[in-house]
């Protein structure tokens, strides 16, 4: 087990960015032979808009890569944080520690995002993609992502998580962001069944319908089990779900311009009868 902890920590940073375009290539060739819904659209263009904010995400990555391994020492030296008030097998911390990652830095900061009104503004660039496919999972205003890696910092100081368990964690969630947004028809069957502890492809999708109240559900990104704790799963007909946001122009979904600048933009307003919460 602990070798196979090393290999994580020692993987140098060709190998994390080869796993990214590796899980991208993977659900695109899944969309191409299943696809959940035919667009119609121009995906290399799609591809492009949403490329730039995968090169903002990785960036702001980067540069809080240097205060992770400043609180991954400090806190290794200290001896803080709960996984070290405890004596259990490795895989259990291991599995424990990505259970409190899922839970604080994907479901809880969402959850925010969602209903603090000022994160919802960060928030609307990812749902502002009227054409979910795998590449809607690097789509984040670089606001939205720097509150999740927040996040992240905090449940690592107070849980004491090594670092070889973090960065297990990361390759997990690059995997599920892409597959769970990916514009892919499983078995409903099989669907179904991995929905009861994973997200899925036809879960996630009704997180990004266009009005509440399925926007406000499916919060969850590696396990399905805190919206089911939490009352927020929703899972019905996938075909009934229309991509985009009731509050902005689908028109300029793919204006990078326009959509960096919607937290900003006070002619963009929401309406609490039908939308979001707004300013």
């Amino acid at each position: 087990m602990e070798a196979f902890l090393d290999f994580f920590e020692q993987m140098p940073s060709w190998q994390r960015l080869l796993w990214v375009f590796s899980c991208l290539s993977f659900n695109w060739i899944i969309e191409a032979i299943r696809p959940l819904f035919n667009f119609g659209y121009k995906k290399v263009k799609h591809v492009g808009v949403n490329m730039v904010f995968l090169a903002s995400d990785l960036t702001i990555n980067l540069l809080f890569g240097l205060a992770t391994v400043s609180i991954f020492a400090w806190a290794s030296s200290s001896q803080f944080g709960l996984l070290y008030l405890i004596d259990l097998p490795i895989w259990l911390e291991l599995v424990i520690a990505v259970m409190i990652l899922d839970l604080v830095a994907q479901y809880s900061v969402h959850y925010l995002l969602h209903t603090v009104p000022w994160m919802w503004r960060l928030h609307m660039i990812h749902h502002s993609d009227t054409h979910v496919d795998a590449t809607t999972g690097t789509r984040h205003h670089p606001g939205d992502y720097v509150l999740r890696e927040v996040f992240a910092l905090a449940a690592i100081l107070v849980s004491g998580i090594p670092l070889a368990y973090y960065l297990f964690y990361r390759i997990l969630t690059i995997f599920f962001a892409y597959f769970t947004h990916a514009n892919i028809s499983l078995p409903k069957s099989l669907d179904r069944v991995l929905s009861y502890v994973f997200v899925t492809p036809d879960m996630h999708k009704f997180h990004h319908h266009f009005e509440r109240p399925w926007t406000d559900t499916n919060f969850g990104n590696i396990f399905s089990f805190w919206d089911r704790i939490f009352g927020t799963l929703v899972y019905q007909d996938p075909k009934q779900i229309k991509y985009g946001l009731d509050v902005l122009d689908d028109a300029k979904d793919e204006n990078i311009g326009y959509q960096l600048m919607v937290p900003f933009n006070k002619d963009i307003k929401t309406d609490p009868e039908k939308g979001m919460w707004g300013l």
